[in-house]
């Protein structure tokens, strides 16, 4: 009976420019009853400069290299069929005026946002009508209403994105990660889609 290999394709790797990718970078390996650290080390890939920043690697790839060298070898193959590849730049440092003037926009422009929307709702008459309900009084500046509300915008903004600076509150993920990661999933996707040739062909 031939030796058995499942294997399951990874579903993302991170290399460096120039970089040899092996099966184990790519894949998850098993043999029964045979160690699998050999057929890690079987090339798969070269990175060319010519590939830019992202590079499909196809199931058929890894199943054709591998019936070159182990004709005899029975493959059972798992999971997803492409393993995309991002190949990194050398990260350059950051311009601190570049980043400093961007939080400056996005700080004016979150608090703009804010105070157009109560503006829009007329939230200084409701606090003024709230207060009039609550003590009888009329005060043209509820600071009593005013300054709780303001505080607790804050501290509900921290609980909705569940993190203070890079600490997280708990494990669940907050609803901008996971946009992050549908929009993630959606472009890996477009990734597969159209960089990788074998899914489209043309017959004239």
């Amino acid at each position: 009976m031939a030796d058995l290999l499942y294997f399951r394709l990874r579903k993302r790797l991170s290399v460096s420019p120039g970089a040899t990718i092996s099966l184990g970078d790519i894949c998850q390996l098993f043999m029964d009853g045979v160690s699998e650290q050999n057929l890690a080390k079987i090339p798969i890939y070269q990175v060319k400069p010519t590939d830019g920043n992202l590079v499909i690697i196809d199931v058929m790839q890894v199943i054709q290299k591998l019936r070159s060298i182990y004709p005899e070898l029975s493959l059972e193959v798992q999971g997803a069929s492409q393993i995309i590849v991002e190949v990194l730049s050398p990260r350059k440092k950051p311009n601190l005026l570049l980043v400093a003037l961007v939080w400056l926009v996005l700080f004016v422009g979150s608090g703009l946002a804010i105070m157009n929307f109560h503006t829009d709702v007329s939230m200084l008459q409701v606090h003024q009508r709230i207060y009039y309900l609550l003590t009888g009084e009329t005060n043209m500046q509820p600071l009593l209403l005013q300054i709780p509300y303001s505080i607790g915008i804050g501290l509900g903004m921290i609980l909705f994105f569940n993190h203070i600076f890079k600490k997280r509150i708990n494990e669940e993920p907050s609803p901008l990660e996971v946009e992050l990661f549908l929009y993630q999933q959606s472009l890996d996707q477009y990734y597969i889609q159209h960089e990788n040739k074998e899914n489209e062909k043309t017959k004239l």
